[in-house]
């Protein structure tokens, strides 16, 4: 039954949650924890040379193009949208990566797993810190040292996203997409099934418009792409951050440490972090429940750091929305949706770098295959099968799950104060890390799951009690006071 219990819950995770490794069956609960072209725009020639041959599967039905290749447009210059681009190209499709504010960045910790470093060839030289030790910090200042297990030659990369967006697309443009600096306003669809779609766009002060065969969409959580196709809504929560630079003598402490804040007056469904940057932290907070406080929250995370970061001065206040879960619709004719657009952030952790960046290289291989290397039209049907379902079988579950266990851990200050505890703990830290690291399910122990089970349950009940006694306490305090 307790297996049971597991194989049907934990399906995958980042920090906090679960992980899975494809095919493998038996998953660990203590993994749970764990954008003809304008003159002023800068091109670079499309390669045609057919792209390597484990990418090709005949699409007999698909009808070849008569003598050129398959367009495709990238809307969004992100992590997702420069890793389609930069596949595409690769590939052979002819490609377009539109990005309307190249200099500009999100509020994002900033925080990939080192899997990622080598999966997508990131430089050593783009990381700003090698985070070895993280404190995570209850509603009532219990803190645990989170990450006496990490090995060696383990770390969390910290890095700035407007360096690493910036690195990405001059990889895309590289591998011969052309880059366009402008803002996608609209986008006709196609008035038959191998019609072109016309993407209209403002660029250098004037007014352009593209016929391409494909569309992605990469352009975030409000995305224009989604409405054009009527992807439906979603919940989004606000990101707030503020970027400080602090005396050498602070700074020095967060060298390679980040903290993570949870408890109602930081946030009330999420968690507060300080990350460390280059020569500055990163200080924020999010909500999804409760957008309109958001400023409050970002007092109460500088309230409790204060002692920390005192003297310290802010260089950037950032802002923006992050999907809370997959939109209902991600494909629809031949656009298809990824990384925020697609609602590929998850829950608890708040991860989207890597999941953007995948999404968006799994999009661009599955065009690149089922086009021939660029050579035939493509479907809908080819999108939902080559990119969604595979998607859909690896990650899905991911999203599901952590709806449950934020309800679970998030939902008030007890259950943040049972999160804390249970974390402390090397074998959930130990089974988290691997899993969050490498992305895949940690070799565990059974007997040591069930242990993890137990003292979960144990610790939700106990600061439950505690909780409520907590709360009579403040109840009575105030009506001592009059309050």
């Amino acid at each position: 039954m307790f297996d049971k219990f597991i194989n049907s819950s934990m399906a995958a995770a980042d920090p906090l949650l679960l992980q899975t490794k494809p095919h493998h069956h038996h998953l660990h609960l203590s993994s749970m924890f764990s954008s003809s072209l304008p003159f002023c725009i800068k091109t670079t020639p499309s390669s045609i040379s057919k792209p390597p041959s484990s990418l090709i599967i005949a699409s007999t039905s698909n009808p070849l193009l008569p003598g050129r290749k398959l367009r495709a447009a990238v809307i969004g210059g992100g992590p997702a949208g420069s890793s389609a681009a930069e596949t595409l190209a690769s590939g052979g499709i002819e490609t377009f990566l539109f990005e309307r504010s190249p200099a500009s960045s999100k509020p994002c910790g900033g925080a990939i797993p080192l899997c990622m470093l080598e999966e997508f060839s990131i430089p050593p030289d783009l990381i700003d810190r090698r985070v070895t030790r993280m404190k995570i910090i209850s509603p009532s200042n219990l803190t645990v040292d989170f990450g006496k297990t990490l090995k060696p030659h383990e770390y969390i990369a910290m890095l700035r996203r407007e360096v690493l967006d910036s690195f990405l697309r001059r990889r895309a443009e590289s591998a011969g997409a052309t880059a366009i600096t402008a803002l996608v306003t609209s986008i006709d669809l196609p008035s038959s099934p191998a019609s072109p779609y016309t993407v209209h766009y403002t660029a250098c002060g004037s007014r352009h418009s593209l016929t391409v065969d494909v569309v992605i969409g990469a352009d975030g959580a409000n995305s224009r792409v989604a409405k054009s196709i009527k992807a439906g809504d979603y919940r989004c929560a606000i990101a707030f951050q503020e970027r400080i630079k602090l005396p050498d003598d602070k700074m020095e402490y967060y060298q390679n440490l980040a903290e993570m804040y949870i408890g109602n007056d930081v946030s009330p469904d999420f968690y507060a972090w300080v990350f460390p940057k280059c020569d500055h932290v990163a200080v924020g907070t999010g909500t999804i429940c409760s957008k309109q406080s958001i400023k409050l929250y970002q007092k109460g995370i500088r309230e409790r750091v204060e002692p920390k970061i005192r003297g310290g001065k802010v260089i950037k206040v950032e802002a923006h929305p992050i999907p809370e879960h997959p939109r209902p619709i991600r494909i629809r004719g031949r656009v298809a949706l990824i990384g925020d657009a697609a609602g590929y952030v998850t829950k608890c952790s708040g991860e989207g770098i890597y999941f953007a960046a995948k999404s968006g290289r799994m999009c661009g291989e599955a065009i690149v295959k089922a086009s021939e290397g660029g050579w035939r039209m493509i479907s809908e049907g080819d999108l939902r099968r080559e990119y969604l379902k595979e998607w859909d079988g690896k990650y899905l579950a991911t999203y599901r799950v952590l709806d449950l266990l934020q309800s679970v851990f998030y939902g008030n200050n007890a259950a943040r104060e049972a999160l804390v505890e249970v974390c402390d703990e090397e074998y959930v830290q130990r089974m988290t890390f691997e899993s969050y690291l490498y992305k895949r399910l940690a070799d565990g122990d059974r007997w040591e799951d069930a242990k993890m089970f137990f003292n979960t349950v144990g610790s939700l009940i106990r600061c439950n009690i505690v909780g409520k006694n907590m709360q009579a306490l403040n109840l009575n305090l105030n009506l001592r006071r009059g309050v």
